[in-house]
């Protein structure tokens, strides 16, 4: 009997590995590019991407844009932000650093840690994990920030601060300074512990 291979289409939260070698090396499923005018995001129930919004900002995502299986913004992950009421309770999200341009959405990934961008959102944690493709022959070596250029960062920084900015509301998100890759790696492992205390074990 053939084994080692799913019979349906597992659940891309619930069903795919946080990475290889977690939290240094993850698995990221894609739910946008930077050539998407429209947010689309995981519905938890189904597994399938769905539209939340189009994108009210004129910048575009910087980078691919996703989360890591098996991971939950829950109170661990909300202990690591003293401002932070919680987590979001949601996957964690990861932005990828690539040298070519990645199209498509509903893909999978190898990325390695680089650091990660503390953001609070209607006064819970959201962080911003950054990873660069893993083997990539430009960016692939990257171990830390300092590995990356600083307009690079930058330009990170002012798209999370501005992509849910509209005239009707008001500015309802707070981006801290950016945490290295070892401080990164702690919000993994917290959200790979939330993700247990509430799901249970990986099977």
């Amino acid at each position: 009997m053939e084994t080692g291979f799913f019979k349906w289409r597992p659940h891309p939260w619930h069903g795919l590995s946080p990475g290889p070698q977690p939290p240094d090396l993850i698995q990221v499923f894609v739910e946008l590019t930077p050539f998407d005018q429209v947010k689309y995001e995981l519905d938890k129930q189904t597994g399938f991407l769905k539209v939340d919004r189009p994108l009210y900002a004129s910048s575009r995502p910087p980078s691919v844009y996703g989360f890591i299986p098996q991971t939950l913004s829950g109170p661990r992950v909300g202990k690591l932000m003293p401002q932070a009421a919680g987590g979001d309770d949601d996957p964690l999200d990861v932005c990828v650093i690539a040298s070519q341009p990645l199209t498509k959405s509903e893909v999978l990934l190898n990325a390695r840690i680089v650091g990660c961008l503390p953001m609070l959102d209607d006064g819970l944690a959201d962080h911003k994990l950054l990873a660069v493709l893993a083997n990539d022959g430009i960016w692939g070596s990257a171990r830390d920030l300092s590995d990356l250029p600083k307009n690079l960062l930058e330009h990170h920084t002012h798209y999370f601060e501005t992509y849910k900015l509209r005239k009707d509301t008001q500015k309802r998100v707070q981006v801290g300074a950016w945490m290295h890759a070892e401080e990164a790696k702690a919000v993994i492992i917290a959200g790979m512990l939330d993700y247990q205390d509430r799901f249970g074990e990986p099977t």
